[in-house]
C-alpha cells in the first residue's frame, strides 16, 4: 500500500546513526523531509545526501527536519555520515518494515536480474503529521531544490 498525499504518515521508530533512535510522531509540529535511498556511499545516494546536507541551513529556516532512510546498518550510516560530514539523521530500516509501509520496497530490474530494493523517494510530512507531497523514482539533480520549495510553501 502506497502512502498518498493527504494521508497520515505512518509512524515509526528506527535506530539512527550515533546509536540513537528517531520516532516520527515525536517530530509533530514541524515539517519532516523523509527521504529513502538505496545504499550508503554510492554515487547517486552520496550526491543526494550531500545536496540535503548543503541545503540544511535553508531547511532550518523553516524548522524542517531531514531524515535519510536506507536498509544499511547503523555502523554503515556512521561511516557514511562521517565521510561526507552529513549534518542530519540517517535511520536504519534493516528489516524494510518502514520501507514497505511507505511503498518504497519494490521489485527492481537491472541487467536482466530481478530483485527487491529501495525506490528513491521523498515524503514531505507537514506539521500535523500528514503527507503534504510525495516524490517517487527521484532523479537526484534538482531534487533538493524542489523539496525545499515545497517545504517553504507549507
Amino acid at each position: 500500500m502506497a502512502v498518498e498525499v493527504g494521508s497520515l504518515a505512518p509512524d515509526f521508530t528506527m535506530p539512527t546513526d550515533g546509536g540513537g533512535t528517531v520516532t516520527l510522531s515525536s517530530l509533530k509540529g514541524r515539517p519532516v523531509v523523509l527521504y529513502f535511498y538505496p545504499k550508503d556511499d554510492t554515487t547517486g545516494c552520496t550526491a543526494e545526501a550531500c545536496g540535503f546536507g548543503e541545503a540544511l541551513p535553508h531547511f532550518e529556516t523553516v524548522d524542517a527536519t531531514i531524515i535519510g532512510v536506507s536498509k544499511d546498518s547503523v555502523a554503515s550510516h556512521d561511516k557514511f555520515k562521517k565521510k561526507y560530514s552529513l549534518p542530519f539523521t540517517l535511520a536504519s530500516d534493516a528489516d524494510t518494515t518502514v520501507c514497505e509501509e511507505y511503498g518504497v520496497w519494490v521489485e527492481k530490474n537491472m541487467y536482466g536480474r530481478t530483485y527487491f530494493g529501495i525506490e528513491r523517494a521523498t515524503f514531505l510530512i507537514d506539521q500535523d503529521g500528514r503527507v503534504a507531497q510525495v516524490w517517487r523514482k527521484v532523479k537526484v539533480p534538482g531534487h533538493v531544490d524542489a523539496v525545499l520549495a515545497a517545504v517553504k510553501g507549507l
